[in-house]
């Protein structure tokens, strides 16, 4: 016998050399496998854009804030050289209550497949301004030019507006106008002349908006006192930004919430000049070409988002994590069958079966964009199972074996379903899973002589 005849005879009874092959054909599935995970950020950046597309017609994330009363001043202090140096801006004062109550009324639209959360809400602002304190600001009260007064809210997309904003400030009526004279507090927003002077104490105001937003609404508490009563007809609102609700309940037909915030729960005052208080982590998102609001950063505003009930790209990506312990026990499955039973696998027909199982993934993600994901999941699994079982009876040409394959399939599918479920306990359930799979292989493997089996080979 040649030395290339020994070789391919040792080749093929080798169980090392088998092992080393199944390794390395799970190290090469991982490069699928990670593409997966460009597959899903792909689609959801695509339903990104096709809710942006609808929002920015409709409204976006909204952030409501104030009222500000803005009073501009100018002033000459001495310099140098006995010259003089002209200090002005705005110097504003935020008011002592703003009482918020509210309905906001959800609704879903579609931009092709995908699911876009609109609503409109209706908001009855109230409230009052105490005394307007410019000596604490070390302003001359002559710098102040209280006839240029402005009253203003802030709107983070004006787009949203869908009437008229009536203002009640004191015993005027007033409307106010587009746009925001100063950016000190607020990048967008509508503003009046307020008609007051500085000794104008205990005014009082209301107001009531009716705006489209799209998947979250914010408040900023700039009252010394910030009440926000509101309802909707939304039954899975995630509440965040820096303050919970005092009290809230929610159920599947709706929620309602109340918030109350004091000036000691925030790190600004109620008065100061230039940007003394935050504008709110309100930004444009390049990516998602979406203006973007992260409460969690912001200990500044309030309020809640509107989620889907459930997120398919969040559990499809979650199921992936699973796909390279799922290719491992298959493999090993096969694997063990060799051994025990004498039955050659090759390693093209390993790769198959591997490729197989990624396809489940694809399947699931192409399904769920269409179905709910419960019902994405189990079709995807029906399909693959069959498809790895009719495949293992050819290899095999056993019914036991190849019952033996689709029922571990089977265990395995319901296994990572119930860990998709668990959300709090997926690790614990997940541990022990694998634990019990370990125990499995020990006990079955218990007798074998690893050591001769290849020369039984």
């Amino acid at each position: 016998m040649s030395f290339l005849d020994r070789l391919n005879s040792w080749a093929r009874r080798s169980v090392t050399l088998k092992l080393a092959i199944i390794g390395f054909l799970i190290l090469f599935l991982l490069i699928p496998t990670s593409m997966l995970d460009s597959l899903i950020y792909e689609r959801q950046n695509l339903r990104d854009s096709a809710q942006t597309e609808v929002a920015s017609k409709w409204g976006l994330q909204q952030v409501v804030g104030g009222p500000v009363i803005s009073v501009p001043y100018s002033y000459e202090v001495p310099a140098a050289e006995d010259k003089t140096v002209t200090r002005s801006g705005y110097a504003h004062f935020l008011p002592d209550e703003i009482n918020i109550d509210g309905d906001l009324n959800p609704q879903e639209r579609y931009r092709g497949i995908f699911v876009v959360v609109l609503y409109n809400t209706k908001l009855k602002v109230s409230g009052s301004f105490g005394n307007f304190d410019a000596a604490a600001l070390n302003i001359p009260e002559s710098a102040l030019r209280w006839e240029d007064a402005l009253f203003t809210i802030g709107i983070s997309d004006m787009t949203g507006i869908q009437s008229a904003i009536d203002l009640q400030l004191g015993d005027s009526t007033l409307s106010l106008g587009p746009g925001t004279v100063t950016k000190d507090i607020f990048d967008s927003g509508g503003s009046v002349l307020a008609g007051l002077d500085g000794d104008s104490k205990n005014v009082t105001y209301s107001y009531e908006l009716d705006l489209n937003g799209s998947s979250a609404l914010y408040f900023r508490p700039f009252g010394k006192r910030t009440t926000v009563n509101l309802n909707g007809g939304w039954g899975n609102p995630s509440f965040d930004g820096g303050f919970l609700p005092k009290e809230r309940e929610v159920s599947d037909s709706g929620f309602s919430a109340s918030w109350e915030v004091l000036q000691l729960n925030r790190n600004y005052p109620q008065q100061g000049t230039g940007s003394f208080a935050p504008k709110g982590n309100t930004y444009i998102s390049k990516s998602l070409g979406n203006n973007y609001v992260d409460p969690s950063s912001n200990y500044d505003q309030f309020g809640l988002r509107l989620l889907l009930p459930v997120d398919e790209y969040k559990k499809t990506y979650r199921s992936t994590n699973f796909a390279i312990i799922f290719i491992f026990i298959t493999f090993l499955t096969f694997f063990f069958m060799e051994v025990l039973n004498k039955r050659r696998v090759h390693p093209i027909q390993y790769l198959l079966i591997g490729a197989a199982i990624i396809l489940f993934y694809v399947l699931l993600l192409s399904i769920s964009e269409h179905l709910l994901f419960d019902a994405a999941y189990w079709i995807s699994c029906v399909v693959i199972v069959t498809l790895i079982t009719g495949y293992s009876w050819f290899v095999l040409r056993n019914a036991k074996l190849t019952g033996l394959v689709a029922g571990i399939l089977l265990v395995l599918y319901v296994f990572f379903y119930s860990l998709l479920q668990l959300q709090d306990y997926a690790l614990l359930f997940g541990a022990v899973g694998l634990l019990l799979i370990l125990a499995v292989i020990m006990w079955l493997t218990r007798n074998i002589d690893w050591y001769n089996l290849e020369r039984e080979s």
